[in-house]
């Protein structure tokens, strides 16, 4: 943008990438598609993905498997992390392609080394499952940090699981706990559950039955199974008047994570 358009308090023009991102963070997904789609077909990978995951999702056009592999088959090959990432879902499900665990273990693979979390996360799970490819709970456990230090929830649970089952590290139910309460405070309802059960029996953390009982109430509600076997034994250790407000506080929003500093 020159100076005289600055003088005159003109805008600079709006990145169409960004202008995209900004609809579709507002859930406007069709709007988003007229400004991907061009791209998509001009060759910008990232515009192929986000045209495929839209296609795969149903998201602002007709579900399409097929045609969303089409588009994310095109990012991959150009490169784009989260196209390969998409791709391997893909893949991993059958959805839009036969079924090929090991094509998508290939594939998350390369979206993790070029740093992308969900893909991270996946070849974690992955390598710690040691059903599609060879067991590795140290790498596993490498990439789940990885992920983590992204904000990657899930990756951050799994970190919880690591440590309380000693895979590949010596048992450590603080740094279990640790990692759980990261996870619970981003909504993650598996590790709410693992949370308010340490709380409720003191392992790794002190003992707070209340907290326990609030967090299992959290994990229940989102839909975690591991959550279940400790409801009621976590209800009755409490004065009813004592569960009566732990619901109330479980039915409440969850605080806003702090700004990072």
């Amino acid at each position: 943008m020159s100076w005289i358009s600055r003088l005159r308090g003109e805008r600079p023009p709006e990145d169409p990438m960004a202008a995209a991102d900004a609809a579709a963070a507002r859930g406007d997904y069709a709007a988003a598609l007229a400004i991907w789609g061009p791209l998509a077909h001009a060759g910008n990978a990232r515009a192929q993905n986000n045209v495929g995951a839209c296609f795969a999702g149903g998201l602002g056009v007709g579900r399409d498997p097929a045609l969303a592999v089409k588009w994310l088959t095109l990012a991959a090959e150009a490169g784009d992390a989260a196209g390969r990432r998409n791709l391997a879902h893909a893949y991993f499900r059958g959805d839009g392609v036969p079924e090929d665990p090991w094509r998508a273990a290939a594939l998350y693979r390369q979206a993790a080394e070029a740093g992308d979390a969900e893909a991270e996360d996946m070849l974690s799970w992955m390598l710690l499952e040691g059903e599609i490819v060879p067991p590795d709970p140290g790498e596993a456990r490498r990439l789940a940090e990885a992920a983590a230090a992204q904000g990657n929830a899930p990756a951050m649970t799994r970190l919880g699981m690591i440590h309380h089952n000693a895979l590949g590290v010596p048992r450590d139910p603080a740094a279990a706990a640790r990692w759980w309460a990261k996870a619970a405070a981003l909504g993650e309802a598996d590790a709410q559950a693992m949370l308010g059960a340490a709380l409720h029996m003191g392992q790794g953390v002190p003992r707070d039955r209340y907290a326990g009982f609030v967090w299992l109430l959290r994990a229940h509600a989102g839909g975690s199974e591991l959550a279940y076997p400790f409801l009621r034994a976590a209800e009755d250790a409490l004065a009813p008047e004592e569960a009566g407000r732990a619901r109330r506080e479980a039915d409440a929003p969850l605080p806003l994570p702090e700004p990072a500093r």
